[in-house]
């Protein structure tokens, strides 16, 4: 996987979805549209074989960027695959400082923030694209045109009009900020698959937004019925 720094959360016609293609990460525009919640939106969405998975690096990973990482798989077809990683903190910034950073509440209106907002987690994505936010969220909250389901529950958004509606109190139930992400060139999971560079799991909420970022990785392994003291470095999992 190689990494690029390119461009922040933007808001209107401007931000693009993510994409797989480490060259050109945006693939389809994104226009932002008046944000509309949506309990009960069917979407048909053509999955790929680890859409809406977890991927859990084993502890023979090389690349120190992923060392006990947990990935949340939001596209995955033979263009390449595309996924936020879910517990690696974003050292010394905060969801209400990134607010006021991108200027869609002043600082003077931090006191008056939704206790729901305030506990919005900023994680470290991945190695693409780092200065470029992602909402990971709870399929309650839907932009036309903007928002990309991914499972049956959840959903991203990369257009700053989720975050001024969290900001509001009218965001998702249940949300993230991933600043980055992780992509593979075709065939490139794959491989890294085959050589047991990855475990993978079912997704679940509390594995996704869950408080205890810190025991995400060793509750998947458990999820799958691995005791993570006897995982070999050279064991595979179909």
């Amino acid at each position: 996987m190689k990494s690029s720094r390119k461009t922040g959360m933007r808001d209107e016609s401007g931000t693009h979805a993510p994409g797989t293609d480490h060259d050109a990460p945006a693939r389809e525009p994104m226009a932002s549209g008046k944000p509309a919640k949506s309990k009960s939106r069917k979407t048909t969405v053509k999955r790929g074989y680890l859409d809406g998975q977890m991927l859990i690096a084993m502890p023979s990973m090389g690349d120190e960027r992923f060392a006990r990482s947990l990935i949340y798989i939001c596209a995955h077809s033979t263009e390449g695959a595309m996924g936020i990683i879910v517990n690696q903190p974003a050292a010394h910034i905060s969801f209400p400082d990134l607010l006021v950073q991108l200027e869609v509440i002043p600082a003077a209106d931090l006191i008056q923030l939704p206790m729901q907002a305030g506990g919005v987690k900023v994680l470290k994505g991945g190695p693409v694209d780092t200065q470029r936010g992602f909402v990971l969220h709870s399929s309650d909250f839907f932009i036309e045109n903007s928002t990309l389901p991914i499972d049956e529950g959840v959903c991203l958004t990369a257009t700053l009009d989720i975050l001024k509606a969290i900001a509001r109190g009218d965001g998702p139930r249940s949300a993230l900020l991933a600043l980055g992400y992780a992509g593979w060139a075709p065939g490139q999971l794959e491989n890294e698959i085959q050589h047991n560079g990855w475990l993978h799991c079912d997704a679940d909420p509390d594995l996704i937004f869950g408080d205890d970022v810190d025991d995400k990785y060793l509750r998947a392994l458990r999820k799958i019925g691995i005791d993570p003291g006897m995982l070999s470095n050279e064991a595979g999992h179909a």
